[in-house]
């Protein structure tokens, strides 16, 4: 990209160059015609061509042959009185010796001779002709510098744009690139993830298959086949989920929503899981209506994943705490647990899909980045520290309506 965009460059430059050199020499040599019909004309309707022509056309202050000397760049219009032969009949003092030639038009026309170039301009008066003419050294030295600064301004130019389209699209595909590097950490881990319960039932079928009929170790078998059938479906449907929220533009239909009541029937719901783990579930919510507008099955998942992930890290004997709403402007809702806690450094990726803080958890790591792709299409902001009872503490929080 960045040598596509360089080339494209160049060859914008190149007609620019191009543009600016041929109308920048068009004008400078336009000028040099325009007083050379002038003095033409001047001498044309003075008749002056008789020979000598010793100072002809020339006003007051024209320098003479010799304060001309040999700087023709620096000189003023020269003149020659040229026969039909092309042979020179006379000329303004200092003038050079003009090439034999036949003048046969009146156009203006460039020529070198003595050593530079001229543009020369002829008009027929009786049956001779008179010869004006300009040096145009200068004007071709100037376009001189012109090109050699613009070829070795080329080089600087393209080589900053360039290393400047490198620089650029090296940080802008990076996160393209980190996307992907992500993408495919998700695609291996779903794999791993999917494989695992599907290996457990093929395992399963096998030894019930390959072992006598024994109805208590079918009967479990199967017990432990439909928990891997429930975790798999749990890991598809979770997925799906992420799915939809990635891909499809459209959303169930918002509507403010009071996440006090979510948190209050969330807390009850989950009372008997904690109680099964040894923990406790605290609500401290009712300060006022905390209103958010949102999907409400939305926020039901929110809450749901946030609290069973602090049961099942708050540990034999710990407490989780639920905290809903206003503060500041913004409505809050806070789950803390007594468990481990997330150490700093690993903060920024408890997020990501089949992450897992513990690897023997029992969970399928897609809990917290559902949480989070919730809280992220619902405008809320994440803040996650530590809590007061020894473990994490998540914390979510939208402007107040």
């Amino acid at each position: 990209m960045a040598a596509v965009a360089t080339a494209i460059l160049a060859v914008v430059y190149v007609l620019a160059v191009i543009v600016l050199d041929v109308t920048l020499q068009h004008r400078l040599i336009g000028q040099v015609d325009a007083r050379l019909t002038d003095q033409l004309t001047d001498i044309v309707r003075g008749g002056q061509v008789t020979l000598p022509l010793g100072s002809v056309g020339a006003g007051e202050g024209s320098p003479s042959g010799s304060e001309i000397g040999g700087d023709l760049d620096g000189a003023p219009i020269l003149v020659w009185v040229v026969a039909d032969d092309g042979r020179v009949l006379s000329s303004r003092p200092g003038s050079p010796t003009l090439p034999t030639r036949a003048w046969h038009r009146t156009g203006a026309t460039t020529s070198s001779f003595a050593g530079t170039s001229f543009r020369l301009r002829a008009a027929k008066v009786e049956d001779r002709w008179v010869v004006v003419g300009e040096s145009v050294g200068q004007t071709e030295h100037l376009l001189g510098v012109l090109q050699a600064a613009e070829a070795l301004v080329a080089p600087v130019l393209l080589g900053t744009a360039f290393a400047a389209a490198l620089a650029i699209g090296v940080r802008s595909i990076a996160p393209v690139e980190q996307a992907r590097q992500r993408q495919l950490e998700f695609t291996a881990d779903a794999s791993h993830e999917l494989r695992t319960p599907l290996t457990v039932i093929e395992a399963e079928t096998g030894l019930a298959l390959g072992a006598r009929p024994d109805i208590d170790a079918l009967r479990a078998a199967l017990v432990r086949v439909r928990a891997e059938g429930a975790r798999l479906r749990r890991i598809v449907e979770d997925l799906l989920w992420l799915a939809r929220v990635d891909a499809t533009p459209q959303r169930p239909a918002d509507e403010p929503v009071d996440i006090v009541p979510i948190v209050q029937a969330c807390a009850e719901r989950f009372q008997a899981v904690a109680v099964g783990r040894g923990a406790s579930v605290d609500v401290v919510a009712g300060h006022g209506r905390a209103w958010v507008v949102a999907p409400p099955e939305w926020m039901d998942q929110l809450v749901g994943v946030l609290v069973d992930n602090a049961c099942r890290f708050a540990g034999t004997g710990g407490t989780v705490r639920v905290d809903a709403g206003v503060s500041g402007g913004r409505v809050v809702l806070a789950v803390e647990d007594s468990g481990p806690g997330i150490a700093p450094e690993r903060r920024d990726r408890i997020f990501d899909r089949f992450h897992r803080e513990v690897e023997d958890d029992a969970g399928h790591g897609l809990g917290l980045a559902i949480a989070d792709a919730v809280v992220v299409a619902t405008g809320g902001r994440w803040r996650v520290g530590s809590s007061p009872l020894g473990g994490a503490r998540f914390e979510v929080s939208w402007r107040a309506r």
